[in-house]
């Protein structure tokens, strides 16, 4: 399962996780966000990219995952991310040009962790 690596994608972003409300625009923008398992048999770290437009995140990389969720005009994150039966919740905050939050797996694989993510442009 690499749901880790969707999971966190984290990242996730991941925090960055989105559709957002509109007026968030502030996060709009490309997010490198990293993702660590702290507990579980899940890949150690990865490191993903997802991108904000309009409020609304995706993945950036070649791989495709599902992204649901949202950023409160507060910063607070509360998404899933998905990649054929695994799946994972994320849930955190972001500030300025920066997150930080946790995540943990649904469904296969018991693992969870930490995702840390910083605005690139």
């Amino acid at each position: 399962m690499r749901l880790l690596c969707l999971g966190a994608s984290t990242l996730a972003l991941f925090a960055i996780a989105a559709p957002a409300l509109a007026q968030n625009r502030a996060y709009d923008g490309t997010w490198s966000v990293e993702v660590v398992t702290q507990q579980g048999n899940c890949d150690r770290a990865y490191r993903y990219t997802i991108v904000v437009e309009n409020g609304r995140a995706r993945y950036g990389g070649p791989e495709a995952f599902d992204i649901t969720g949202s950023v409160q005009p507060n910063g607070a994150v509360s998404a899933g991310i998905a990649r054929g039966q695994d799946r994972a919740n994320v849930s955190g905050r972001l500030s300025g040009t920066r997150g930080t939050g946790t995540w943990t797996t649904s469904g296969g694989r018991a693992c969870s962790g930490q995702w840390n993510a910083d605005k690139r442009g």
